[in-house]
């Protein structure tokens, strides 16, 4: 049954100030810890803060839980050019363009690939210049060629001389980590494997999704021991993440767009699972959600194009479909398609306001003040995310992505 939809945008007024805290520089983790799982860990339920680590999450879980993780693997997305005249020039990248916007696809590729970049140093790079690099990828070595295309949209074309290696071995065999722009220093050889999940799959993010840093494998055998499920869904972080807010109505934020990859078999899963779901990392939860929404479009008539912009969940309905037939859409469109997984995009805005649909929990790491991941954190707690994070800075946590963990649960009712 369709639902009914009015052409009206149930937003609440947000003002930022309130959602700011002060960060002092030296409570930002430069280095991740010797060992993954010696992160600290504040668990937060029905009010209560208790303080552990993070190798005690196995005991905090139902045994009825359902872990959902981003496998996402990040791309060394920085790119080094030397110009003859010594100048250098970095060149990261965002987004692919051509021949295809599809991240596995692209990452594959062979042949030229185009994508939408930032370029530091970009006067130096004059027009009808290619640059050039040295790659060695094992015993061979190869010429890789950055062209300018489009010097107002930043779009670079990259060739090398192999038609045998594919794209993401040159990226892996020449590119440089790409560390938050907050931790302000180079990246070292140790963060190629530390900012870097150890359940990472899917080649494509220029960021990690940091919550699950803290994962070891130790940690997610002692997980299935108990008996607690998990299946895995991909969104590839953006860089469009550390955007900070400077828009005057928080609405008006232009929201990055990042593409989700999600198999039948991970709806299916969520489908069948009777007890809690807990994202790891808000780049789940935003998955998790979009999906959501994803089926609500399928239920309204509007479209196969598994879009969703940052306002729709805001649209004003009067009955909302449940999670099992928003999900179920989805598997009825991929069934019909024979598709394996489906792709979208999403740039879902959370903020004050938004009703989670999905999700009982999540684990986070803490966040930047004034963000739009503390506007999603304060959808969760209500205004007692300001009592976690001053817990959590006089207690001497480490924030941000290198920084320390939280187990966080929905609280009953969020103004």
């Amino acid at each position: 049954m369709q639902t009914e939809i009015r052409d009206l945008m149930h937003i609440p007024k947000i003002d930022l100030k309130a959602y700011e805290y002060t960060l002092p520089e030296d409570r930002i983790a430069k280095f991740p810890l010797k060992k993954r799982s010696d992160s600290k860990l504040l668990h937060y339920k029905n009010g209560d803060i208790s303080h552990l680590h993070f190798y005690d999450i196995v005991g905090l879980l139902p045994a009825d839980t359902l872990l959902v993780y981003n496998d996402t693997k990040v791309i060394p997305a920085r790119l080094i050019f030397q110009r003859e005249t010594g100048a250098r020039i970095e060149i990261f990248l965002l987004q692919p363009l051509a021949p295809t916007t599809v991240i596995p696809e692209i990452m594959l590729a062979t042949y030229p690939v185009t994508w939408e970049t930032m370029i530091g140093n970009s006067k130096k790079w004059k027009a009808g210049e290619v640059l050039k690099g040295q790659v060695l990828i094992g015993e061979k070595e190869l010429i890789l060629s950055a062209e300018l295309v489009d010097r107002v949209s930043r779009q670079v074309k990259f060739s090398w001389n192999d038609p045998n290696v594919a794209f993401v071995d040159v990226v892996q065999a020449t590119g440089e980590v790409p560390l938050p722009p907050y931790l302000n220093r180079k990246a070292e050889e140790s963060d190629k494997n530390r900012y870097q999940t150890v359940y990472s799959e899917k080649e494509g993010a220029v960021a990690a999704p940091t919550a699950g840093l803290h994962f070891t494998q130790e940690i997610m055998d002692q997980l299935a021991q108990k008996g607690i499920q998990k299946t895995q869904v991909t969104l590839h972080v953006s860089a469009g993440t550390f955007q900070p807010i400077k828009a005057k109505e928080v609405t008006e934020h232009p929201m990055h767009s990042e593409q989700i990859h999600v198999t039948a078999t991970a709806i299916e899963s969520m489908i069948k699972h009777q007890g809690k779901i807990v994202a790891v990392g808000t780049t789940s939860i935003r998955t998790l959600e979009s999906l959501y929404w994803y089926g609500v479009k399928l239920i309204e008539g509007k479209g196969e194009e598994l879009k969703v912009e940052k306002l729709f969940p805001y649209e004003e309905r009067s009955v909302l479909p449940p999670v099992e037939a928003a999900f179920s859409a989805i598997l009825q469109l991929m069934q019909k398609k024979n598709l394996e997984t489906i792709m979208g995009t999403t740039e879902i805005f959370i903020f004050p306001g938004y009703q989670y649909q999905v999700v009982s929990g999540l684990i986070t790491n803490f966040h930047q003040p004034g963000s739009t991941l503390i506007l999603l954190i304060a959808t969760i707690l209500g205004e007692n995310w300001k009592k976690i994070y001053q817990e959590a800075l006089a207690n001497e946590y480490r924030f941000l992505s290198y920084g320390d963990s939280s187990l966080l649960w929905m609280e009953k009712s969020v103004s």
